[in-house]
């Protein structure tokens, strides 16, 4: 079993002190940190727990001018080691850890009181009882420890607890992609550059590829070696604090910050929407902040959504998936603010109250403590089988499966929760359409409304809505248009009402990131093709020949008369075609003749020549009791027609063969 810890708590109050005595290693490295005896930048230790465990500790300094650099260390421990000393008792910077280790949602740990040998008698439990009260109003129930790194007083306790504070730890999912959020880089002669980092899930192993993301820009590197502990690995799991050496790496080398990925394992994207608590205080966030999320920080705009959610715009894309959780900083109050992402890459809000209704659905949609605001978990169980308009009935939360976004066996997995059903949903509803691969970038199920369409998820409204749009206005255009040989599926696409986002998939040279927010994967298939091919079928459309249009299409409506008025005249005379002014003024003009051709009524065997439909199989008859081969001319007096209709009847014989040219002159029938 390995795990990571971070330490948290005041400055000078011992943390350092306490890994070295716990490791038997100095998580102090620079030569300035040892000088002063302040730690400044992330340090890393390693022991093995007396239960076997293996436990890495994050080191992470506690002034006051480097909260970036502790929020980077203690952004991806999913536990936290709070130190306290019994002779200062809770400081400043003790408040301020202690919100940040509320604001990522850590709530388990444990409370470690040191410098016990330097503290008046009974201050030590004063000490504690005070930290403790604090700890367990911000959420983190922990097991208390008084020590003394310098005596020994107390370590044995500390292991026993740290043990079984990796007991306890969640067991992290070696199946998951991989994230790797780095906090150092440096580069090794021979080697090339080394990151380090905390792998929280998930598999690293040489030779793989993976995505690095630094600076906003998206490269991919190979995996040459891995280092955890010291100690050379062909593959590294989690939790582990690991080195991964790289290679066909981009220039510049990556900084803090920059994260290595599973190709394609999640969204990247510079606009998130969020739920945002604040910490310790009341006060809304300003509109420009730091964002700290796992080892990176960054520049942010925040943008109220409601008093609950917040839309988080940054200059550059980051990885997410739905249910990350991320710090917002006001470096001038030192406040924090709690950021939880519902829905990453959302629509842009264009339109005046597009941010009150996206507060709105947001709220709709939001799901805690067993509740979704307009619905409801009974008891945290879900009866019925599956999810409608935000309400869950019936079954348990544990076990079974989601097949189609729908419950089977009345239950669902432990890592399905209802939380994120209700955020899939939600994300349907607002976009109208997803794809399938979008959800599983995100890290949520599949919804449980809309409809699946060839790997796409579109919402039942809207598909309703855009049904009911393609069948009136195809109906409408063959109103206007009563000879119309029927829109293409492509003309049909342009005539439904796709938001602005599915619009650029009408093209695939389109097919690229939305400014603003909204955009499509490129690497996500077209949903237009199959959409125009349901709204067809669903608004009762036929598709003839490729073409679409009402079912109950059909006559010549007001060319009727002139076609069979043509008809009349070429059941008297199968080869007298009438000359185009002729046709002109009978009323037939090239729309109208296409009709009649298309609904069988007469053939074309060139542009300006039409025949009745048998007329081809009567002029075999004749040509077929010529002396084979024949002329032109000959064949002209057998039809009893001209040149100019011989020609291309001649010609369309040939093109079916029926008849085949011997040479410039003779033809002869084929037998």
């Amino acid at each position: 079993m390995r795990r990571v810890l971070a330490t948290a708590g005041h400055v000078d109050h011992g943390k350092s002190t306490l890994v070295r005595a716990l490791t038997g290693r100095d998580p102090d490295r620079l030569a300035e940190e040892k000088a002063r005896g302040l730690t400044i930048e992330l340090g890393f230790a390693w022991t093995r727990l007396p239960g076997g465990a293996d436990v890495a500790f994050v080191d992470v300094p506690g002034h006051q001018r480097f909260v970036g650099t502790m929020l980077a260390g203690l952004g991806p421990a999913p536990a936290v080691v709070f130190v306290v000393a019994a002779d200062q008792g809770w400081q400043a910077q003790s408040s301020e850890h202690l919100a940040a280790v509320q604001a990522l949602g850590i709530t388990d740990g444990v409370l470690v009181i040191t410098r016990c040998d330097l503290a008046e008698p009974g201050r030590p439990a004063e000490v504690l009882a005070d930290a403790a009260e604090r700890l367990a109003g911000a959420g983190l129930e922990a097991p208390a420890v008084g020590v003394s790194a310098t005596t020994g007083e107390g370590m044995a306790a500390l292991r026993s607890a740290l043990d079984e504070l990796v007991t306890r730890t969640p067991s992290p999912d070696p199946g998951a992609p991989v994230r790797l959020w780095c906090d150092r880089s440096f580069t090794v002669a021979g080697a090339g550059t080394v990151v380090t980092g905390t792998l929280g899930a998930g598999i690293l192993r040489t030779g793989d590829h993976l995505t690095l993301l630094s600076g906003g820009q998206a490269g991919g590197v190979v995996v040459r070696a891995l280092h955890s502990q010291d100690v050379a690995h062909d593959a590294v799991g989690p939790v582990s604090r690991v080195a991964v050496n790289l290679r066909r790496l981009p220039s510049p080398s990556p900084g803090r910050g920059a994260v290595l990925l599973t190709p394609g394992a999640f969204a990247v994207a510079e606009v998130v929407d969020t739920t945002i608590e604040p910490v310790g205080h009341t006060t809304a966030a300003p509109a420009q902040a730091m964002l700290h999320v796992g080892s990176a920080d960054h520049p942010v705009h925040v943008r109220p959504l409601g008093s609950r959610h917040a839309r988080l715009s940054l200059r550059s894309p980051l990885p997410w998936h739905a249910g990350d959780r991320a710090i917002v900083r006001d470096p001038g109050t030192h406040r924090l603010w709690s950021v939880q992402v519902v829905d990453v890459d959302p629509l842009p809000l264009r339109r005046r109250g597009a941010a009150l209704r996206r507060a709105g659905d947001l709220e709709g949609g939001h799901l805690e403590g067993g509740h979704v605001e307009g619905g409801h978990v009974e008891g945290g169980h879900l009866v019925g089988g599956h999810l409608v308009g935000g309400h869950l009935e019936g079954g348990h939360l544990e076990g079974g499966h989601l097949e189609g976004g729908h419950l089977e066996g009345g239950h669902l997995p432990a890592k399905v929760t209802p939380a994120a059903v209700a955020l899939s949903d939600v994300r349907l509803r607002s976009r109208g359409a997803e794809h399938a691969t979008t959800f599983a970038r995100l890290g949520l199920p599949t919804p449980t409304v809309g409809t699946r369409l060839e790997g796409w998820w579109v919402d039942d409204e809207v598909l309703a809505a855009w049904t009911a749009q393609v069948g009136e206005r195809v109906r409408a255009h063959h109103r206007d248009h009563p000879l119309s040989q029927g829109m293409t599926l492509a003309e049909v696409a342009h005539l439904i009402d796709l938001p602005h986002h599915l619009r650029h998939h009408l093209r695939d040279h389109l097919r690229r990131p939305v400014a603003g927010g909204g955009g499509l994967p490129a690497d996500v298939p077209a949903l237009v093709p199959a959409l125009v091919r349901r709204l067809v079928d669903e608004a009762g459309l036929a598709v003839t020949e490729g073409r679409v249009l009402p079912p109950d299409t059909g006559g010549l409506g007001p060319a009727e008369r002139a076609v069979a008025t043509l008809e009349a005249r070429l059941r008297k005379a199968p080869f007298d075609a009438p000359e185009r002014d002729e046709l002109r003024e009978l009323g037939l003009g090239p729309v109208e003749l296409a009709a009649a051709v298309r609904l069988g009524r007469l053939v074309r065997v060139s542009e300006d020549i039409v025949l009745l439909p048998d007329a081809p199989a009567r002029a075999m008859r004749e040509l077929a009791s010529l002396d084979q081969p024949f002329t032109l001319g000959e064949a002209r007096q057998a039809l009893g027609t001209t040149r100019r209709v011989a020609v291309p009847l001649l010609e369309h014989l040939d093109a079916r063969g029926w008849t085949r040219r011997i040479d410039s002159q003779l033809r002869s029938v084929v037998r």
